[in-house]
Formats: structure tokens, sequence, C-alpha cells
């Protein structure tokens, strides 16, 4: 009979650890300031676009959901939160967030470009975190806030001008995409093996996937960006055959620091017909171990 009250008592309270431990996202999102949504594999993504900025590429306007896009993935493990994300910034605003994520007790694992020619010049912080969801939603906050990233309801959409034609998109890549916002076309390829950090899995929807942007031009061609996510052995393959194709190569680096296995990142430029530059995609994701 006391085995079975000692063995009821753990049930109660290992079950009412796993309660304790689902965060609240709406906290989440208060503290934020920005609502978020969950996604696969119980990931909750929070987004805090750009949309302050007016950015081009060798003169092509360059939309908030096309390369400004600043996020905040968490996701649970046992009774800590862990996020990781990217942060879009002016030059002059990188050495005050930074600081200001030290001191809410988050890592910075990453500053660099993503893009060339950009005016004006923006910069892509990477971060990291583990502890209470809510407090690093607010540690989050209180770092860009010596950024102008807008908080509170998101501004009226903008039209969108010319559209691109998303099938003909899909079936040059193989793959399928959505638009995002703005006439922006996005197509993500998540890669085959599993990728961890300390253990934990870290899933597409925390930022680690490829991601293939489609923006339309005014000349009704398309300027495409994003990221491909690459083992050491992929980068000069993908590099190349990104070149054959017309796509320019603006940057090479990791977004982590201890990603198993490791990677790296390859981002890219070019304008062009639509289908053309996606066939160039194409041939360069033929070169890595990326999900069908």
């Amino acid at each position: 009979m006391r085995s079975l009250l000692v063995i009821t008592v753990l049930v109660l309270t290992i079950a009412g650890v796993a309660g304790a431990a689902d965060p609240d996202w709406k906290l989440v999102e208060q503290a934020l300031g920005k609502p978020g949504q969950l996604q696969a594999g119980d990931v909750f993504r929070v987004g805090m676009p750009r949309t302050d900025l007016a950015v081009t590429v060798k003169g092509v306007p360059v939309k908030a959901g096309f390369a400004l896009g600043s996020y905040a993935a968490f996701k649970q493990i046992g009774d800590q939160a862990m996020v990781m994300g990217d942060l879009v910034l002016l030059d002059q605003e990188v050495p005050a967030v930074m600081s200001g994520l030290f001191a809410g007790g988050l890592e910075v694992t990453a500053v660099h470009n993503h893009l060339n020619e950009m005016a004006p010049h923006v910069m892509y912080m990477h971060y990291a975190g583990r502890g209470d969801a809510v407090q690093l939603a607010a540690a989050l906050r209180q770092a860009l806030s010596a950024s102008a990233t807008p908080f509170g309801p998101a501004r009226a959409p903008v039209t969108a001008g010319p559209a691109l034609d998303g099938k003909l998109i899909e079936q040059a890549l193989g793959r399928t995409g959505r638009e995002v916002g703005g006439g922006v076309f996005q197509v993500t390829v998540p890669r085959a093996e599993t990728i961890t950090e300390m253990g934990q899995p870290l899933l597409p929807a925390m930022g680690v996937t490829t991601v293939l942007n489609f923006q339309p031009t005014a000349d009704g061609k398309a300027a495409i960006t994003g990221d491909f996510v690459l083992l050491d052995k992929e980068v000069n393959a993908v590099a190349r055959t990104l070149r054959q194709h017309g796509i320019d190569v603006t940057a090479i680096h990791n977004h982590g620091l201890m990603d198993t296995p490791r990677l790296f990142y390859m981002h890219f430029w070019a304008t062009d017909d639509a289908v053309k530059l996606a066939q160039g995609l194409r041939a360069a994701l033929d070169q890595t171990n990326s999900q069908r």
C-alpha cells in the first residue's frame, strides 16, 4: 500500500512539473509587444520585421519580409525555454543592442552582413538564451529598446504591386512555397539530417532551414535572397553552382556556436527572370543533403 502511495505521489509530482513547464505564450507576446505563432515542433515564433527602414540593394527596394525580418523563436525544453533568432540592426544600433542582450543574460552568436551594397547599411545579430520564456522575452524587448525596431500593432499592409507566379517558381524548384506578404514568395527547405545543440534538436522553425525568397521588381522580373544551410563539404560546391547561374554569393558564415553537425550559412543575391533564378537555386540545392 505504501509503495502504491509513493508511486501515486511521484506521478502527480511529475505531472505537476510538466504542466508548470508549459509557457503561457500570451505572456511572451505581452513581454515582447508583438504577436507570435506556434509552429511545427511546438516552436513559438515572433516576427519583428524592420518595417521602419527603407533599404535598397543595388537600387532595388527591399521589403521587410524579403530581407529585414528580425525574429525570436522559443522552444520549451523541460523546465526551461530556449530562444534563438536574428536581429536586423542599423550599424549605429549594434553596440547598444549587444550590451542590452548581455545585460539580459542572452548570448550573441554572430554579427555580420547578409547582403552587399545595402543603403542604409544594416547588420544582422544572431543570439540565443535559456531560461524562463517570459523573462527571456522581456530581456530581448529591453535590449531592442536601443534600436528603432517597431513594436505594437503591425502597420497596414502596403500594396504589393507586381506579383510573381508562385506555381512556376515551385515547378522550377521542385518544392512548394507560400506568399509571406508584400508580394514576397518564400520557399523553405529543411536539412535531411537531424541538427542538434547540446543534445537538443534545432528545428526548421527556429531558423535552421534553407530559405529562398523571391520579390517582384518593377521591370517584371524578380530579386532573390535568402540563405543556404550547409555542411562544410557542401560550401564550395554550392557557391560554385550559384556563380555558374549568375547568382552572387554575398556572405558565408555561422549563425550559431554549438550546432551539431557544424553548419554554415550562405547568403545570395540576384535579379533576373524568376524561373531562371529558381532553376539556378534548384541546381545549388541539388548539391546539398536537403529534404526532397
